[in-house]
């Protein structure tokens, strides 16, 4: 059976050093690309809004995830608010951008992960982590002590910061970013920030570095290693080709790589003509036969 590499951490005394290391960073927050320099226990606000304590939308098990993450019992997926990125696109706008969600401390956090174990959860999903990992790392801490034991799911927009990655070496076991352009320039006119392709890349490649492929029990169940999503957009304005050349190239043809159909115009997609129509069968089509081209064996696609 999997033993998280949190547990060990938590043996041999490293993940309560990581929880004192993380927390100082937040006197002068530099935890994502944003480098906000900003004192969180001051109530100095950055980028993403966030304190001290973060703030949650939501904690239960989800069956929308990918097979993988689901299996019988559900992911348990924690959905923090707020966001490091401002998607034109966002489907998640009251969250992301407002803070829809409650404020918890680190010990109900703990708790949350807990209950959501007890529901039979095959592991803890962090949605939108990026901007409260000092946080996540201490309540991961707090509840080992009380018996977590499940992998921890980093589900990220892929503008992370490769630092504040490591030191999350052996804490997570899964990593699950999003992929959203390949170009930076592109990027900073839909997601309004900058040098995004050039921190996801340098991101994905910290993270294989820590958890290799996707590895899943015999109940295809995954217990560790990298899956990357990435949503097609219409008229290929994500450049998915270079995305999937880069995974193919850079990471590895054996990376589980989700392509994504579900994008619908939403937020402030419909002031960007371009983004104002869902894809096309084709479109979809174009970027699944970009997969088999660059040799990816462990692409998921919708058709």
């Amino acid at each position: 059976m999997y033993k998280p590499g949190y547990l060990n951490l938590l043996s041999n005394g490293e993940l309560e050093n990581r929880v004192k290391t993380l927390k100082q960073m937040l006197k002068n927050c530099v935890l994502c690309p944003h480098q906000c320099g900003v004192n969180r226990f001051n109530g100095e606000i950055g980028y993403c809004k966030t304190l001290d304590n973060c703030v949650i939308s939501g904690a239960q098990p989800h069956f929308g995830e990918e097979e993988e993450l689901v299996g019988k019992y559900g992911s348990g997926s924690i959905f923090f608010s707020y966001c490091t990125l401002r998607c034109v696109f966002c489907q998640n706008y009251e969250i992301s951008y407002c803070g829809e969600g409650q404020i918890v401390s680190t010990n109900q956090l703990a708790e949350m992960m807990l209950s959501l174990q007890s529901k039979g959860c095959h592991n803890i999903n962090l949605v939108s982590p990026s901007h409260i990992v000092p946080q996540i790392v201490e309540a991961i801490f707090i509840a080992s002590k009380k018996g977590l034991h499940i992998p921890i799911v980093y589900n990220t927009n892929g503008y992370d910061l490769t630092d504040t990655l490591r030191l999350l070496e052996g804490i997570v076991d899964i990593y699950m970013p999003d992929i959203k352009f390949s170009d930076n320039h592109t990027a900073l006119k839909y997601l309004k920030v900058k040098n995004y392709y050039t921190f996801a890349k340098n991101a994905v490649r910290e993270m294989y570095k820590q958890v290799k492929d996707l590895k899943t029990d015999d109940r295809n169940i995954a217990y560790k290693g990298l899956l990357v999503r990435h949503l097609v957009l219409p008229q290929n304005l994500a450049g998915t080709e270079k995305i999937i050349r880069f995974i193919a190239d850079d990471i590895s043809t054996n990376t589980y790589f989700n392509i994504m159909a579900q994008y619908y115009p939403a937020h402030r997609s419909y002031t960007f003509e371009e983004l104002s129509r869902r894809i096309s069968r084709e479109e979809y089509q174009v970027a699944v036969d970009s997969a088999k081209l660059a040799g990816l064996k462990r692409y998921k696609s919708s058709i």
